[in-house]
């Protein structure tokens, strides 16, 4: 067997669970990270870059002599990372800029679901504050309503509306107070689908695509789903609403739409697909798409993955992906987010963390870095989510005491965390 030398871009829980499951692998030789953290060191060589710089990576990745490069975040995909790369011959995992859009914006992902007769729920989008403002004030979304803004914001961007008032402050703060920066400079208004939520991921390779398996996120930063959106406080995998008939339906209705849709137009979809859904009563419809794996769910995911990754990474690729059901461990995990005191707003960084050795020893955990770096003999917080703590079990219940078990070891100043992760798989 051949073994690749390979590049994961990239310095979050995603990136770590990435780096460690290749690690196992046979096929591959060597792994560098870029820019990684302090536990992503421990399995990698992590090289400091600006990870949203295209041109940057290209140039690691000809002087490290990679064989193939994994895109982590949305931000580098956005930027156009795999058109550079394919430009200088290099081999990477990652839709193009074109493609990317599904995620980099919500008005283009809305307009393509519309033109290739994808479920998703009834919208309009906005050029402007007084446009949105018209049309709130008009009748036409009854309330709650939610509002997205339309490009990237770290997870973020989107908000719940209970009431005209509420919606008219959060359009003054994303249109006006540029709450999201560029991000808000478009609005996309969409009625609130009624239903549970739940993640899917698909493996593709412009024309065929293969399932990874289901998890559900929760995004709100306290117990009970209160408080401001996040990029995720925690998740658990697979999702309990999911059987087989539910991911064949999911898979013929959105899945494959998707990719012909992308195929016809130009901008051939090659990578992870992630799709947010609300499980309604009229069946699975997208709430949004990203372009890369999830974080927290890669953490809770890519360790039931039990097939070696990498060979199916650079088949997809190359376009040349087996379509195979790639083989799933019957196991259940929940990952639970140690995050900063006063995220996702205002939060310091730079406090020890306590008791990770401890916690890394106990069985059936495992414990991804997100932002945390290296302070002499200490590992230090330098990021708003700083960990996941993610229990194993075959039952939901074994999964969950597990990862609080683990949390319990660890310790770091103004630590904040849920403490309903994976509840609702128990319901």
């Amino acid at each position: 067997m051949t073994s690749s030398r390979v590049l994961v871009v990239g310095s979050g829980g995603r990136e770590h669970a990435l780096v460690w499951k290749l690690a196992s692998e046979r096929g591959v030789s060597d792994i560098v990270c870029a820019p990684g953290n302090a536990g992503i060191g421990h399995l990698a060589r992590c090289v400091g870059v600006d990870a949203a710089d295209p041109h940057a990576l290209v140039a690691i990745a000809k002087r490290e002599e990679i064989d193939f490069t994994i895109v982590g975040p949305e931000l580098p995909l956005s930027r156009g990372v795999a058109d550079v790369f394919a430009d200088e011959g290099l081999l990477l995992f990652g839709p193009s800029q074109r493609a990317a859009r599904l995620e980099s914006s919500k008005v283009f992902a809305k307009e393509f679901m519309q033109r290739n007769g994808v479920p998703t729920a009834r919208y309009k989008s906005c050029d402007s504050a007084a446009q949105a403002l018209a049309i709130l004030r008009g009748g036409e979304f009854p309330f709650p309503v939610v509002l997205k803004a339309d490009g990237l914001a770290a997870g973020k961007g989107v908000v719940i509306s209970a009431d005209l008032k509420d919606a008219e402050a959060q359009v003054h703060a994303m249109m006006i107070d540029k709450r999201f920066g560029q991000a808000g400079a478009r609005l996309v208004i969409e009625e609130l689908l009624v239903g549970r939520e739940a993640s899917f991921f698909a493996l593709c390779d412009g024309t065929r695509a293969v399932p990874l398996g289901s998890a559900e996120d929760h995004k709100r930063a306290f117990d009970g789903d209160r408080g401001p959106n996040t990029g995720g406080m925690g998740a658990y995998a697979p999702s309990a609403l999911f059987d087989a008939a539910v991911e064949a339906r999911v898979m013929r209705q959105i899945i494959r739409p998707v990719l012909e849709g992308m195929r016809t137009e130009g901008s051939e979809f090659r990578g992870f697909l992630f799709v947010g859904l609300m499980l309604t009563a009229d069946g699975p419809s997208v709430i949004e798409f990203n372009v890369r794996f999830g974080d927290p769910e890669a953490q809770v995911v890519l360790p039931t993955i039990a097939s070696d990754l990498s060979p199916l990474l650079m088949g997809a690729a190359a376009g040349e992906l087996q379509p195979e059901r790639i083989s799933v461990a019957d196991e259940r995990r929940v990952g639970v987010v140690l995050a900063s005191g006063g995220y996702p707003d205002t939060y310091e960084t730079g406090k020890v963390i306590h008791g990770l050795e401890a916690a890394e020893a106990m069985p059936n955990v495992n414990i991804f870095h997100s932002g945390t770096a290296k302070r002499g003999a200490d590992v230090v917080t330098a990021g708003g989510r700083v960990l996941t703590v993610v229990g194993t079990g075959n039952d939901y219940a074994t999964a969950t005491s597990r990862a609080y078990a683990a949390v319990d070891k660890i310790s770091f100043e103004g630590m904040q965390y849920r403490r309903d992760i994976a509840a609702k798989a128990r319901l």
